[in-house]
């Protein structure tokens, strides 16, 4: 339950309390960002304390874990920056992995945190999680139950979509959506009485292709609902019907698809998309059934 309780608090402050701009330039913005974590942590060690440790010293149970849990975000987050800086995670799967791996280390702090202030050890936390995977007749309570699908709702719309903007990138050329193309012909007529049969007149034709800025915004928020969709049809084994997810995401850019790069961009994201909602969606009907 606090295991819970604290990698909800760690996602709210990465993916939410975190804005564009402090991603952009972490390093300055890294004070900012640990006060976010500290202040989340310690609302949810104060109210775990409160709530079923009330016998024990709130030093060891609040106060402490609460540094602890900082002081190792601060560490990791310093040296992803270094290594970033030094490996130039401009490549994508570099990104990727540096990604992946920030957020496995900062849940493993979580669980050394429990570990050294709450006696629970990291090996029994991992061997209840595969119990929860793998064992029927699983008994969860009703609040446990709502931080798992707090937890598959935060990875399914925030994380997944921070991963998948990792792996498309920006191209800036590309988010504009296509209106059409229009074709002009200007004509110069010969003259009168032209001077010999050889003199002829002059064509030209111009292409434009219309474009319109794409809405971010709206992007992420169709992104979001469709993985939300994903997931509840995994949950209930409804896997025909997330086609129609796909042929209406087609629908709507087909005019897009005549781009190579566009629709292999497209493509790209629709597919990891599905990936990640497909596979938080087995996971939350095994943690729950």
């Amino acid at each position: 339950m606090l295991l819970l309780s604290l990698m909800v608090a760690h996602l709210i402050a990465d993916f939410y309390l975190q804005t564009d701009r402090m991603v952009e330039d972490k390093l300055k913005s890294l004070k900012k960002h640990l006060l976010h974590h500290l202040v989340v942590n310690t609302i949810v060690l104060a109210a775990g304390w409160f709530c079923f440790y009330k016998q024990d010293d709130p030093v060891m149970s609040v106060i402490l874990p609460v540094i602890f849990i900082t002081f190792s975000h601060l560490i990791i987050d310093l040296f992803k920056i270094k290594l970033i800086d030094h490996h130039t995670s401009r490549h994508t799967l570099n990104r990727l992995w540096f990604f992946l791996l920030d957020q496995l280390l900062h849940m493993t702090m979580l669980l050394a945190a429990l570990q050294l202030f709450y006696r629970t050890p990291i090996a029994s936390n991992i061997q209840k999680f595969i119990e929860l995977l793998f064992t029927q007749g699983r008994d969860l309570g009703i609040a446990a139950i709502l931080l798992v699908i707090l937890i598959i709702f935060i990875m399914g719309t925030t994380v997944s979509g921070h991963i998948i903007k990792i792996l498309l990138g920006s191209l800036p050329g590309q988010l504009l959506t296509f209106e059409g193309k229009y074709t002009f012909k200007n004509e110069l007529k010969e003259p009168l009485y032209p001077r010999n049969k050889e003199d002829s007149g002059l064509s030209e034709q111009y292409s434009y292709m219309i474009f319109n800025k794409h809405d971010m915004s709206r992007g992420k928020l169709i992104g979001y609902i469709e993985r939300m969709l994903v997931i509840l049809l995994t949950y209930y084994g409804s896997y025909p019907a997330i086609a129609f997810i796909v042929t209406a995401k087609s629908i709507a850019r087909f005019k897009q698809m005549d781009d190579r790069d566009w629709a292999e961009y497209f493509l790209l994201g629709t597919l990891t998309s599905m990936f990640l909602g497909i596979l938080f969606g087995i996971l939350l009907r095994e943690l729950l059934n």
